[in-house]
């Protein structure tokens, strides 16, 4: 287990940053893209939001209060990309993110880095049909196994709140994968 608090001085002081980062990014790398994924659906796609994450983490790391976890802070840059970058596309294309989030679905057949079959790609539908935080509680509880109380601090909600969200989404996803 990393000590958050010595990695976080270590990115916060010029002397070791760059070193520190290499070692964020070993770290959370892979988690933060299944994360971004989950939501914007494209490999491509995901890339993008990442590396934009990455960005904001490094250039804002000294405003960091420490009042959440670190993991937390990361996580909600990594969630408000992934949405900005959403409604982003769907302005350029004159559509809703929820028509983006369509076409980036029926796009996941073709998509070599979907590795999902038939049953997964229905999984994907019935999340697109929910509303935003519902597909994000859902995702993060059942792809991500992440706790509600950090899912709280990620999403700056309370906790029953999202387990709320969660029970509502698993049952709007069990109807419409039952009418299927």
């Amino acid at each position: 287990m990393i000590d958050e608090i010595a990695l976080l001085q270590q990115l916060q002081s010029e002397s070791y940053k760059e070193e520190a980062f290499k070692t964020l990014l070993t770290l959370y790398k892979e988690r933060l893209y299944w994360h971004i994924r989950n939501i914007v659906k494209s490999h491509d796609d995901a890339d993008d939001v990442l590396q934009n994450t990455f960005i904001k983490v490094y250039k804002n790391i000294n405003s960091f209060k420490g009042e959440s976890k670190l993991f937390s802070w990361m996580y909600r840059i990594a969630t408000n990309e992934a949405i900005t970058f959403l409604n982003k596309k769907a302005k350029q294309l004159q559509i809703t993110s929820e028509e983006v989030q369509q076409i980036a679905i029926n796009n996941l057949i073709s998509d070599v880095y979907f590795e999902g079959d038939a049953i997964q790609l229905k999984l994907q539908k019935a999340i697109a049909t929910l509303p935003e935080k519902q597909q994000l509680v859902f995702n993060m509880k059942y792809f991500e196994a992440i706790k509600y109380k950090d899912m709280a601090d990620i999403l700056e909600t309370s906790e029953g709140a999202l387990k709320a969200s969660y029970h509502i989404a698993v049952k709007k996803i069990k109807d419409y994968l039952s009418h299927e």
